[in-house]
């Protein structure tokens, strides 16, 4: 039977009790993770979000009725109890903070009961993860999901504080907006107040935080909740949070340095890391050749090499096919795995082909200096002599090729260097690598839409010396944009703003906008042009993905309170969720069957 806590106050957390403490009495509350009944004694552990506090029950300190209440103690039961802090009297248990001491108690209260749960209520959880988020309150009361939410807060209030010391003011801006169609599909809410016309919620607050420069707010800043109806990953949820930052009258360098300061300052007061600075810095280009990615993991090396001069005119039409063709021949190479089995060199294969190759082209250097390979007979040993030198290769080294078009080739080597290295343990999990990468390309090709796109966004300015080029080549046009990585994982990105109204309506002509359809789309925008636009720039990063970094998780759930699943669904409210039809009547909406049987409101 429950109790109430009236006249009770609590004077401690848990984990707050040290041998400080030792002598006073107190009052700690919380949940019971196990009860041990020894005949004349019970002892009790009780767990808050600080940690887990030994609590020992006798019936000559707490009286009999006490005592018949602690017999009855269970997992996960909710219980207050008042005693007195002693020093352990067994051994200490070094692996708790309160390992030094525990309670004596002196009296109860059960303050609520509690089944049994579905799953055991502890850190490094074996139980499956949709069995956890179905009942997720229960999953959100372990100690490490509580530790990466508690250091979620921590680094949440670490940012404010920073860039409140820079100068930067906190400004919320709306959820319900215009729909735009460029960048990722955008999640849409429809009016009752304006039958068939949708709101759009925010992908980020780019125009709003823009039109807050052209207001002259100088510096501004929010922790922004976003979204986008795009698929699933380990490091992506249809909602998330970003932090979000806009600057006047700056350019790349200041941007980046206000960053990395915030940067510096969130892992020191969150994790103890020292991050040296400036920041590496590394173009788009360089990023694309050396590692085959515009977010290379730098803590280890294997990077690509370029052999296309070096095969040109050999006797293997795989090679020389696709510098016929336009693409290039690069490779990366695996020391010391000459000798890893067929069966493993045929999976990465089938790996490759996952990301667009047609095959992968290997050749292992033996001990004795002989080769084998999947193209050697094609060669000659010049030709092959040559390949190795141009390739760094020695005996016992594994050279893997991806020949092809260029982006389809960084792509492949790119994704077969991080697999590759995940397989043999070339990784450091304690290293964090933070880089920059500048001077994105300003566009790129889309083969769906048949037109350039914008890699970042329209309002991206291009480099000064490359706008000549918007009208005559726009797919050699540089962009001032810069992204920060953490080993391999793109932490969040920016760029300088187009602030003169010309060149943002160059730019949207370049992007196959009518200047009819761009003022339809960003009129208020453009507008805001005529008013005086001083200079600006701003950045966000993912503010989800750099807490899962931080504590070393290996999916964004891990430290979000109330995350979605793959198909972007919640197994513990269970929505999305169909809606009664008088709701449906009110949006002047109707939902109808599709051809597969699945449902969509129209």
């Amino acid at each position: 039977m429950a109790e109430s806590m009236s006249g009770l106050k609590r004077t401690h957390r848990c984990g707050e009790l040290s041998t400080a403490n030792v002598g006073q009495t107190v009052t700690v509350m919380g949940w019971v993770q196990k009860q041990r009944n020894k005949g004349g004694i019970i002892f009790v552990d009780l767990r808050d979000r600080s940690g887990i506090l030994q609590v020992i029950f006798e019936e000559s300190d707490c009286g009999a009725a006490n005592f018949g209440k602690a017999e009855k103690l269970r997992s996960e039961f909710v219980a207050a109890v008042v005693g007195k802090v002693t020093r352990r009297e067994g051994a200490v248990n070094e692996n708790l903070a309160t390992g030094e001491i525990e309670v004596r108690a002196e009296s109860v209260r059960v303050l609520a009961e509690a089944e049994t749960p579905p799953f055991p209520i502890e850190a490094d959880s074996r139980t499956k993860e949709e069995l956890r988020l179905k009942y997720r309150y229960l999953d959100l009361r372990r100690p490490d999901i509580q530790r990466n939410l508690m250091l979620r807060s921590k680094i949440a209030a670490t940012v404010r504080s920073f860039l409140s010391e820079e100068g930067f003011l906190e400004i919320e801006t709306p959820i319900l907006n215009k729909s735009t169609p460029e960048g990722a599909r955008d999640y849409l809410v429809p009016s009752r107040v304006h039958p068939g016309s949708f709101y759009a919620l925010p992908q980020s607050p780019q125009i709003f935080k823009q039109l807050l420069m052209c207001s002259g707010y100088d510096r501004y800043f929010q922790i922004a909740k976003c979204f986008r109806d795009e698929d699933l990953r380990a490091d992506r949820q249809p909602e998330f949070t970003q932090i979000d930052l806009e600057m006047s009258f700056v350019d790349v360098d200041d941007v980046i340095d206000a960053t990395e300061r915030m940067v510096a300052r969130v892992c020191r007061e969150a994790i103890g890391l020292e991050v040296q600075l400036p920041l590496k810095r590394m173009t788009w280009d360089e990023a694309m050749n050396r590692f085959g990615s515009d977010k290379p993991d730098t803590r280890f090396g294997m990077e690509l090499v370029d052999v296309s001069g070096v095969v040109k005119g050999c006797g293997f039409g795989v090679f020389t096919g696709a510098l016929e063709a336009g693409g290039s021949v690069r490779g990366i190479n695996v020391k010391g795995q000459a000798e890893m089995p067929r069966k493993k060199i045929d999976a990465l294969v089938e790996f490759a082909k996952g990301y667009g190759a047609k095959g992968l082209a290997y050749l292992s250097v033996l001990p004795d200096g002989t080769y084998k390979s999947s193209f050697a007979k094609f060669m000659t040993e010049e030709e092959l002599k040559a390949l190795v030198a141009a390739m760094g290769g020695e005996a016992g080294d594994l050279l893997l090729f991806a020949a092809d078009r260029l982006k389809i080739v960084w792509s492949v080597l790119g994704a077969l260097r991080i697999e590759v290295a995940r397989q043999l343990e070339l990784i450091d999990n304690d290293r964090f690598d933070f880089l920059w990468v500048t001077e994105f390309p300003q566009f790129e090709w889309s083969d769906e839409e048949e037109r350039y796109v914008a890699m970042h966004h329209p309002f991206t300015m291009p480099m000064e010396e490359d706008l000549p080029l918007l009208e005559s080549d726009p797919g050699k046009v540089r962009a001032k944009a810069y992204d920060i990585v953490l080993n391999g994982v793109e932490l969040g990105g920016g760029s300088v703003r187009i602030f003169q109204a010309d060149v943002q309506e160059r730019m949207f002509r370049a992007l196959g906008f009518t200047d009819e359809k761009a003022h339809e789309q960003f009129g208020f925008l453009l507008d805001a042009f005529k008013y005086g636009v001083p200079p600006h720039a701003g950045l966000a990063i993912g503010f989800d993905r750099f807490v899962m970094l931080l504590v070393k998780a290996d999916n964004i759930r891990e430290v979000i309170a109330f995350p979605k699943v793959k198909d972007a669904s919640c197994l513990m409210s269970e929505a999305p969720n169909v809606v009664d039809e008088k709701q449906l009547e009110e949006l002047c909406l109707r939902v109808v069957e599709t051809g597969n049987a699945e449902t969509q409101n129209s």
